[in-house]
């Protein structure tokens, strides 16, 4: 709270505010750093030898295997999720478990789970892209935006 806010408070809130300010929880920020970055180094990890035995065992190439891969690691988090061992996961690495591509996985899968008894139609098939559907969205509208800028750029010589 800045001074000037705190000038305004009367002697009550002010004493209280320094209560509060003493007795509040310090957060670990380094250590829920570390696990994060474990975390999401792990699931990379994971990734990056899906992505290998796509190669090795399909013949895929390096450029081919990503989106098999993608696909593969979505539908691990979405099974993990509704086993409930992704929760874990996810609590022990923050945002570690919701970066990678696991994460959107992990939020279409939960809204569904959560609004099944809703029913298949209006529970699940309304409520599932909530949170996931900003980010299609926004992926979908910024491809677009990059796509038409390197358009324009090719179509003047520039790339």
């Amino acid at each position: 709270m800045s001074n000037k806010q705190k000038k305004q408070l009367t002697p009550v809130q002010q004493e209280y505010q320094t209560l509060e300010n003493q007795l509040e929880t310090k957060r670990p920020v380094f250590k829920n750093c570390v696990k994060a970055f474990i975390t999401g180094g792990i699931i990379c990890l994971v990734g990056q030898a899906i992505q290998m035995f796509y190669i090795y065992y399909f013949d895929f190439t390096d450029q081919t295997a990503g989106n098999p891969t993608v696909g593969t690691l979505i539908f691990i988090s979405m099974l993990l999720t509704g086993f409930g061992v992704y929760d874990r996961i996810a609590q022990f690495g923050g945002a570690g478990s919701a970066v990678p591509v696991t994460g959107f996985g992990n939020a279409v899968i939960s809204a569904a789970i959560e609004h099944r008894t809703e029913g298949i139609v209006l529970g699940v098939g309304g409520n599932m892209f909530k949170l996931a559907g900003s980010v299609i969205l926004f992926g979908v509208f910024s491809a677009f935006v990059i796509a038409t800028i390197k358009t324009i750029l090719i179509m003047w010589g520039g790339l």
